[in-house]
């Protein structure tokens, strides 16, 4: 965001002495013919996942599960509850979210029916944590802070409010971290995060609007997304043509094997996107917001032999029966109950109390009438108060894939807006 300074790419390191500064890669994702049979496949990557799972709760610290009652977050819990005795459990919820809740396609149903069956059958100490909504808004700043930039807005924040929850109720280990005097160990928390990126669990994997986009499929429909911008700047940069450059690139670097399927030579790409674009964007979401909550968050799907054998599974394996994560959901179909495995895919919960949408728009309404905010300076002003005279419905794509709808939009132009006020940058184009 800053000219001039960088982040190292992951699996990459830096070295800097007398030679200079060079930067190397040291890791990354190779494309093998895949030669197992769909048994041996399933074997291997439950064995796999199983092994992930056992590493994480072997180290010290005092542990615990996010479980949203999903598939991913279940096969944690369940796991984790075999090597913990009264294992620790923890969701998320908002406070008249049941009065309010709205299905949709990308959310058609709330946790807790699936979060009851789990806690029942593994008798984990559970707790849901209630945010309610001016503790959403009043984090807004403060998980900008956190992530040094505007991010999901209260995607982040409320994420930020969980954990500093959870550690009341948790708590760290009180015995002092080896070679750091004074400092205790954070709580230890298992996210069943990157399951989706690693077996083909969103619906772009599936829907043809997506798959044939020519771009990066959680964010198409760009031309909605440039009438954001002040015309001054729209005029002067192309965003598409930087759009084209970073897809192409990435797809580049993409190895397509002759032994591949059109089908998995296809997936092959959308995976390749989604794990170095979408799933670091989420990681970093995690990894900021627990961090600075009092958490630590360990990933088990994120495990790199895990990882480096999927990859290379063909499509019509992972996608097993035509569903989305259909081979993850066959290996557990002896574990888990009915109703977890065949739960469609539900994202991250956010509030659908009609109080934060009232809040956020309260909010931006004062940042749009202040003509010394900053945010003037970026915004196409006429785009913004049409987003809200609509109640945010005038942008019809939500905003970064599926979890940022109308008050999230908001949020995020006002976390923009306080991002400029509090680090006053100097805009070069």
């Amino acid at each position: 965001m800053f000219k001039n300074i960088y982040e190292l790419k992951p699996a990459h390191f830096a070295i800097y002495n007398k030679s200079g500064f060079n930067i190397k890669r040291y890791w990354k994702l190779e494309s093998k013919p895949h030669t197992d049979d769909f048994e041996t496949t399933c074997a291997t990557v439950k064995k796999l996942l199983e092994d992930s799972i056992r590493r994480q709760l072997e180290l010290s610290g005092d542990m615990c599960t996010f479980l949203s009652g999903g598939l991913d977050s279940s096969i944690l819990t369940y796991y984790a509850s075999k090597q913990i005795k009264d294992l620790s459990t923890f969701s998320v919820d908002y406070i008249d979210n049941d009065k309010n809740f709205i299905k949709n396609d990308f959310q058609p149903n709330s946790d807790k029916y699936y979060i009851d069956i789990m806690t029942n059958m593994l008798k984990t100490n559970h707790s849901t944590m209630y945010i309610d909504t001016p503790e959403l808004t009043d984090s807004l700043e403060e998980a900008m802070i956190a992530r040094s930039l505007p991010g999901m807005a209260d995607i982040d924040s409320s994420l930020l409010l969980f954990c500093k929850k959870v550690v009341k109720h948790v708590g760290a280990d009180d015995s002092v971290c080896p070679g750091v005097k004074g400092l205790a160990p954070l709580p230890v928390a298992l996210s069943g995060e990157c399951a989706d990126e690693i077996f083909g669990g969103y619906p772009w994997f599936f829907r043809e609007d997506a798959l044939k986009s020519g771009t990066f499929p959680w964010s198409i429909a760009l031309e909605e997304r440039e009438k954001l911008l002040h015309p001054k700047i729209a005029e002067r940069i192309n965003i598409k043509d930087y759009i084209d450059f970073r897809y192409k690139q990435s797809l580049n670097e993409v190895e397509i094997l002759e032994t591949d399927s059109s089908e998995t030579a296809s997936k092959r790409k959308i995976f390749h996107l989604t794990l170095n674009w979408f799933m670091r964007t989420l990681l970093d979401r995690t990894e900021r917001m627990a961090r600075y909550g009092g958490v630590e968050v360990r990933i088990p799907f994120c495990d790199r032999k895990l990882i480096e054998y999927v990859w290379n599974i063909p499509w019509e394996m992972k996608a097993y029966m035509g569903r989305e994560k259909g081979l993850l959901r066959y290996i557990m179909e002896d574990t888990l109950p009915e109703e977890i495995i065949y739960r469609k895919k539900s994202p991250y919960p956010k509030t659908h109390n009609p109080n934060y949408l009232e809040k956020v728009k309260k909010m931006l309404i004062e940042i749009m009438e202040n003509k010394n905010a900053p945010i003037h300076n970026l915004v196409n002003k006429e785009c913004v108060l049409e987003i809200l005279k609509t109640d945010g419905n005038a942008f019809t794509r939500p905003w970064f894939g599926q979890l940022m709808t109308g008050p999230q939009l908001m949020a995020y132009l006002i976390q923009l807006n306080m991002w400029l006020e509090k680090y006053n940058p100097k805009i070069s184009i």
